[in-house]
């Protein structure tokens, strides 16, 4: 069966690339799959009597020891070296170049049938797929404004007019899981496209963040023809008026889902990131979906701190495709004796699994924010915890010497 895959090639530039680094001695950066540093998970208890190594044979008093110290500053520079946090927040490198002059920082040793393969998809990209894509695009524009007056088939077409804008190629999973009325969709949230992914396939109120410039004026056209809810996340009122809406809707059977990201930020689709509890406290049924895209044919992550929202979809509409699939888990439900917390964090390691995601504790918000005190305060209570049960060790077997010699 035909497939874009099978026309695609880009292992073939690499090892051109590959060929002529050889022939130069040059060295091809390979970027780090797993990381810089190897990391082997382990307590900070073992770690730390690692560290005092024989010094404990001598001195059996188990108070606070410089060699402590040693655990701290490792820990601190393997954070600055090898950040989990900061690294989510970047493209995501590729082993292969995939023919775009913005994947192409880690290969340099082009030659000249890779030059006019490249140049030939210049041609391409910006002399027939970003026009056909922008009047896809505008076409795209002119029917969502007859959304109000259309029925529910239109909506869709809507959608899959955009996604054709996009060359976008989506495989769905497990469709009989697909969201209900009356049910709340949760999924991993790597761009505004994601929103288009899934609407694709069927009719959503969403749920988000209030935006300016152009996404301002999408989300304002999008409110006139579907009951969506935007709001202002630094509102305390706004946050108690979303909750009592999104309680309101989902009693309401007759209404379409709901669709949030919890993680509240784009992350780079190689993990997820802490789900924020509101959606997780209504008391209704969750539809967990997972989302990963295929970064080989254009990566679709956006980094809004980097790029405004127009730039970013001249990017999208002059890659060679967004190609992802989407898997569609079964419903879940709050648990007896489960709080709203415990729930998300087991709808996200449900994600996380079937899209071959990181699962992460670290709120996204730390992408523009510092670390909480909370954070600090917790390894600083595990390290005192430690100190102090050796300490109170020590005294009992001094107790128990000293009533055996008496």
């Amino acid at each position: 069966m035909f497939s874009f895959h099978a026309i695609f090639f880009p292992q073939w530039a690499t090892l051109r690339m590959e060929r002529g680094a050889k022939e130069k001695n040059h060295h091809l950066y390979k970027p780090y799959s797993n990381g810089i540093i190897a990391k082997e998970p382990s307590s900070l208890e073992q770690e730390i009597h690692e560290l005092r190594g024989s010094a404990n044979s001598l001195r059996s008093e188990p108070e606070f020891e410089m060699a402590d110290i040693f655990y701290f500053c490792r820990r601190g520079v393997e954070s600055i070296v090898d950040d989990e946090v900061t690294k989510r927040f970047s493209a995501q490198e590729l082993e292969s170049w995939n023919l775009l002059t913005r994947s192409n920082y880690n290969f340099r040793h082009i030659s000249v049938r890779l030059s006019a393969l490249w140049g030939l998809g210049v041609l391409i990209r910006y002399g027939f797929l970003l026009p056909l894509r922008s009047e896809f695009a505008l076409w795209h524009s002119v029917s969502f404004r007859l959304r109000t007056y259309l029925s529910e088939k239109v909506h869709l077409i809507c959608y899959r007019i955009c996604v054709r804008a996009l060359t976008a190629i989506i495989t769905y999973h497990n469709r009989e899981n697909k969201p209900k009325n009356g049910g709340i969709c949760v999924a991993n949230h790597t761009t505004p496209i994601d929103v288009i992914i899934l609407a694709n396939d069927g009719c959503y109120s969403m749920v988000g963040q209030v935006h300016g410039g152009l996404m301002g004026i999408i989300q304002r056209a999008m409110v006139k023809s579907s009951p969506h809810i935007w709001f202002e996340r630094s509102e305390v009122k706004d946050r108690h008026h979303v909750a009592k809406r999104l309680g309101d809707h989902v009693a309401d059977k007759t209404k379409q889902p709901i669709l949030i990201f919890p993680e509240g930020t784009c992350i780079n689709n190689t993990s997820v990131m802490m789900f924020k509890k509101g959606s997780f406290e209504i008391g209704c049924t969750v539809y967990p979906v997972a989302i990963k895209y295929d970064p080989r044919f254009g990566d679709a992550f956006w980094n809004s701190s980097k790029f405004g929202i127009v730039n970013y979809l001249l990017r999208m509409m002059s890659s060679w495709a967004i190609v992802c699939s989407v898997w569609y888990l079964p419903p879940m439900n709050r648990e007896e004796g489960e709080d709203a917390v415990q729930f998300a964090n087991r709808v996200k390691a449900a994600i996380a699994a079937q899209g071959g995601l990181v699962d992460l504790l670290w709120d996204g918000g730390l992408k523009r924010a510092k670390v909480k005190d909370a954070f600090k305060e917790e390894q600083q209570k595990l390290y005192s915890k430690f100190v102090v049960n050796k300490t109170c060790l020590f005294e009992n077997i001094c107790s128990h010497r000293c009533i055996s010699k008496g």
